[in-house]
């Protein structure tokens, strides 16, 4: 019984491993094997909650580590792979001069992610509201999201469309997600039926395929897909629960 209670605890340093190495990764201007790391991590960070219910081992202390676990893994990591993609584009700025004369402070615009990383997990822990669902973007779908954009390097669609101002705009965007009173549906299973996961299943699904067809270049897009899937979800329960009037 005391090794079963530390076995979510344990999956949870893995988590917190995987970000200290993704953060030396993204330091030595490894930014694929980052994304990677952090990839391996939101694993890690699925599976301790996942194994916490089905051992039904929850704890005060587990709820706590996880969020510093994930504040590393999810809120500093991401926030230092922006730093590097804003520093690797700064000499595109030129075009842009005209607009801004000074643009030696922009590199630091992507800790925004970090600072709403925290307010995001602390708000978590004092929210009753998201036991079962989140309220907000979630902090390892924003990782997910900025470190794997490192895989589009190749795209010439993608790369048309980077630039100092629109990589801000998505910072102070993502941002505001974090924090923001949008509700998003949870992967979080306590059984494995179709009823009460349908949402669940079926958006996993549709990663999958997302995945086959683009292959690490659609990880990003999977997330704008959560995005879109949660609101679409959110907008026709609330019709349901609108009553109908004769």
């Amino acid at each position: 019984m005391k090794i079963k209670k530390h076995i979510p605890n344990a999956i949870t340093c893995l988590n917190l491993f995987c970000g200290c190495l993704a953060i030396v990764a993204a330091f030595e201007n490894h930014l694929q094997l980052a994304a990677y790391l952090v990839g391996l991590a939101a694993i890690f960070d699925f599976c301790d909650g996942f194994a916490a219910r089905m051992l039904r081992v929850t704890s005060t202390i587990g709820k706590d580590l996880d969020s510093l676990a994930d504040m590393v893994t999810f809120g500093v990591v991401p926030g230092i792979v922006v730093f590097h993609y804003l520093e690797a584009i700064e000499g595109s700025m030129v075009p842009y001069t005209f607009i801004l004369t000074d643009y030696s402070w922009i590199n630091y615009i992507a800790f925004l992610l970090v600072i709403f990383s925290a307010v995001r997990l602390a708000k978590f822990n004092n929210d009753p509201r998201q036991s079962d669902s989140f309220i907000g973007l979630p902090t390892p779908a924003n990782a997910i999201f900025w470190c794997s954009l490192i895989f589009l390097e190749d795209s010439p669609v993608v790369l048309s469309l980077i630039n100092p101002y629109s990589m801000i705009v998505g910072v102070i965007l993502f941002s505001v997600l974090l924090i923001s009173e949008i509700p998003l549906f949870a992967l979080k299973f306590r059984h494995f039926g179709w009823r009460g996961n349908r949402i669940r299943f079926s958006f996993l699904a549709l990663s999958v395929l997302v995945l086959i067809l683009l292959q690490e270049t659609g990880v990003p897009l999977i997330i704008i897909l959560y995005l879109v899937f949660s609101i679409i979800v959110d907008i026709a329960s609330r019709r349901k629960r609108v009553p109908r009037t004769s």
